[in-house]
C-alpha cells in the first residue's frame, strides 16, 4: 500500500497512523476518481479532524497555522500578491514584515507552486497553513474574478517586450528551457491561457500561427471562439513552453507529436492531450481539456431518458454480447462508454480498455493505450486481451473488419464488448459492419443494442426567454401549431453568465436500437438502412429528431440546435 501513495498529505496522515489501510484506500480511490484534492475527500468523509491536519501541514512545513477569519489582511498586503497569481496558484497574503510575506496556499505541500511563486512575489515568503476552503474564500474577497483584464495587461506587457521577437528559431526554445526568471513571461502567459480556458469551461485549447497573426481559439460547448490575439513573435516561445510540460523534443519541428500534461489549475486536477501538427507558419497546437472535476462519469448525469437508461443498465449487466454507442466526432460517445464502465466496475468483475488515446484513468480498470509506430495496434491488444481473462472489454472504436471480427470472437467467447462506431444514426450502425465484411448472421448473433447520439447546447437558464416558433421553423422540424399546442419554446437571450451566447453546457440526445427478433431477421436479410429504421421506429424506437424534440419542449435547448444536430 505504502508505495501506492503519491499523494504528499496522505503519506503524512499514514505516517502518522491516523487512517487504516481500507481508509486509505477509500480516500485514495475518491481522490482518483473525482479529482477532488485529498484534503476535501478528508473533509467529504469526515475520517480526520480537520484542525489536526492543518497542525500536521504545518510541522511538517515547520510553520505555524493561522487562522484567515480572525487576520487583519490590510490593502498594502493584498498588493503583494497581484490577482492572477493569487488565482492561478490558490494562494493568499497574510501578513507582511519588512520584505517578507506570509503566504497561505490551497495546497501548501505543493513543491512546484512554491518554486513558480519565488520567481511571480517580488517579497520573501515565509509560508503558513490555513484551512482551504478559507484560502479560496479570502481570494475570491480580496481578489474579484477579472482574468480577461489579467489577459489583455500581460498581452500588453508582452507586446512591448521587443527582447522576445528579436530571438531567432532556435532562441526561441532556449530561452523556455532556461529556466531563469529570463521565462517567467512565458511561463505565466501559458498558466493564465490554461486558467482561462478552464474557467470558461473550454473542451479544446487552439493555438494557431498564421503568416502575419498567432491566434489562440477556445472550444466551448462545442462551437468555438478568439481570444485577443497574442503578438505573431510569440508563437514559438509558446508552442515551446507546451512542448516542456509535455515532456516532447521541442527542437523536433517537422512530424507531428503528442502528449500529455496534468496541472494543478485553482486546487482543481486537470489533464491535457496535447497534439502538435507542423504547418508553412509554424506549428499548430491543440490541447484537449479533461477535467476530472467537471466530468461526471455517472450513468444518471447523462440526460438519458427514463426508458434509454433503464435499458443500457440491463444491457451493460448481460454476460456477453456488443454495446455499440454511435455518432460522429465529439459527441460523447467515449464519456457514455466510461459511464457505464463505471457502473459495471465491481471487485467481481475484470475490465479492459484499449483505447487511442486513453482519455480518463479509471481506477480499476486496465486501460491500453494503442501505439501504432511501436506495433502496439487495436488488433495486437485485442488478441492479448483474450488471454488476460476479462469479462468485459471496451474497443474504443471497431474501425475496420478485424477489429470488428475480433470483437464479435469476444463477445461468442463469452465477453461483453463496449464499442464504438463512426455512424450518423443507431440503425446505420448494422449496415457499417455489413460493410466492412462483417457476417449479417454473426451481427445479429451479438449486438444486443446500439445507442446512437448528439450533444446540443442548453439554452442558458439565466436568460432563457419563450418566443413564439415561426411557421417556417416548425415546418422544418415537421411539427404544426396544432401538434404543440401551448407548449412554450425558449432561446438565451445573452447574459454575463453565458458570455452573451445564450447557452450554457451540453446534453445529449439518443435514440436506442434494440436488437430484438424482427431486428435480427431483417439483419440476416441484408435489410438496408432505411428498412432497419423503419422497423425500429414501429417496434418504439424514439428518434434522435424525437428526443430533441422533447428537450425543446422541456426548455432544455432551442430549435436551431436540435436541427442542427438532427
Amino acid at each position: 500500500m505504502a508505495e501506492a501513495i503519491s499523494d504528499p498529505l496522505l503519506s503524512l496522515i499514514r505516517e502518522r497512523g491516523l487512517l487504516d489501510d481500507l481508509q486509505m484506500e477509500e480516500v485514495q480511490q475518491e481522490h482518483s476518481r473525482s479529482g477532488k484534492p485529498v484534503f476535501q475527500v478528508l473533509q467529504d468523509y469526515g475520517l480526520v479532524d480537520m484542525d489536526s491536519v492543518l497542525q500536521i501541514m504545518a510541522d511538517q512545513l515547520g510553520t505555524m497555522v493561522v487562522t484567515l477569519e480572525e487576520s487583519e489582511i490590510t490593502p498594502e498586503v493584498v498588493a503583494t500578491v497581484s490577482a492572477e497569481t493569487a488565482r492561478m496558484y490558490q494562494c493568499m497574503p497574510v501578513a507582511l514584515y519588512g520584505d517578507t510575506v506570509q503566504l497561505a496556499l490551497a495546497d501548501p505541500l505543493n513543491p512546484q507552486a512554491i518554486d513558480e511563486l519565488s520567481f511571480s512575489v517580488k517579497f520573501q515568503i515565509q509560508l503558513v497553513v490555513a484551512s482551504p476552503a478559507a484560502v479560496v474564500k479570502a481570494i475570491e474577497k480580496f481578489y474579484p474574478a477579472q482574468p480577461s483584464s489579467g489577459y489583455a495587461d500581460l498581452l500588453k506587457t508582452m507586446g512591448a517586450t521587443h527582447d522576445l521577437s528579436a530571438m531567432d528559431e532556435t532562441g526561441a526554445g532556449g530561452m523556455v528551457i532556461d529556466g531563469g526568471s529570463g521565462d517567467a513571461p512565458i511561463v505565466k502567459f501559458v498558466n493564465l491561457v490554461l486558467m482561462q480556458a478552464v474557467q470558461d469551461r473550454a473542451s479544446d485549447i487552439h493555438f494557431e500561427p498564421f503568416e502575419d497573426e498567432f491566434k489562440i481559439r477556445y472550444r466551448v460547448d462545442g462551437a468555438l471562439y478568439e481570444m485577443a490575439p497574442p503578438p505573431k513573435h510569440l508563437a514559438n516561445p509558446v508552442t515551446s513552453r507546451l512542448k516542456i510540460m509535455a515532456n516532447l523534443n521541442i527542437s523536433e519541428r517537422r512530424m507531428p507529436q503528442d502528449g500529455r500534461i496534468s496541472v494543478n489549475i485553482g486546487g482543481r486536477q486537470i489533464d491535457l492531450r496535447l497534439s502538435t501538427l507542423p504547418t508553412a507558419f509554424g506549428e499548430s497546437v491543440v490541447l484537449r481539456v479533461l477535467d476530472r472535476s467537471s466530468t461526471s462519469l455517472e450513468l444518471e448525469t447523462l440526460g438519458f431518458p427514463k426508458f434509454v437508461h433503464n435499458f443500457v443498465i440491463e444491457t451493460i449487466n448481460q454476460p456477453n454480447g456488443i454495446f455499440a454507442v454511435t455518432g460522429p466526432t465529439g459527441s460523447g460517445k467515449t464519456t457514455t462508454l466510461y459511464s457505464c464502465l463505471r457502473r459495471i466496475n465491481t471487485i467481481d468483475s475484470k475490465l479492459l480498455t484499449v483505447e487511442d488515446p486513453v482519455e480518463f484513468d479509471i481506477e480499476g480498470i486496465m486501460q491500453v493505450q494503442v501505439n501504432e509506430s511501436m506495433g502496439m495496434t487495436f488488433m495486437k491488444a485485442l488478441r492479448a486481451f483474450l488471454r488476460q481473462d476479462p469479462d468485459i472489454i471496451m474497443l474504443g472504436e471497431m474501425r475496420d473488419l478485424e477489429t470488428a471480427q475480433i470483437a464479435i470472437q469476444a463477445s461468442l467467447t463469452g465477453h461483453l464488448v463496449l464499442s464504438t462506431l463512426h455512424t450518423n444514426d443507431a440503425s446505420g450502425a448494422v449496415t457499417r459492419l455489413v460493410d466492412m465484411g462483417v457476417e449479417p448472421f454473426l451481427i445479429s448473433s451479438t449486438l444486443l443494442a446500439v445507442l446512437g447520439q448528439r450533444l446540443v447546447r442548453k439554452v442558458c437558464v439565466k436568460c432563457r426567454t419563450p418566443f413564439e416558433p415561426t411557421e417556417s421553423q416548425l415546418g422544418q422540424l415537421n411539427l404544426s401549431p396544432h401538434d404543440i399546442g401551448d407548449r412554450q419554446f425558449y432561446y438565451g437571450r445573452g447574459c454575463p453568465v453565458c458570455n452573451d451566447t445564450g447557452y450554457k453546457g451540453r446534453k445529449g440526445i439518443y435514440e436506442l436500437l434494440v436488437v430484438s427478433d424482427p431486428i435480427r431477421n431483417l439483419i440476416n436479410e441484408r435489410a438496408p438502412t432505411v428498412v432497419l429504421r423503419q422497423k425500429a421506429i414501429e417496434l418504439g424506437m424514439v428518434t434522435i429528431r424525437d428526443d430533441g424534440l422533447r428537450n425543446i419542449f422541456d426548455g432544455e435547448t432551442s430549435v436551431e440546435e436540435v436541427l442542427k444536430y438532427t
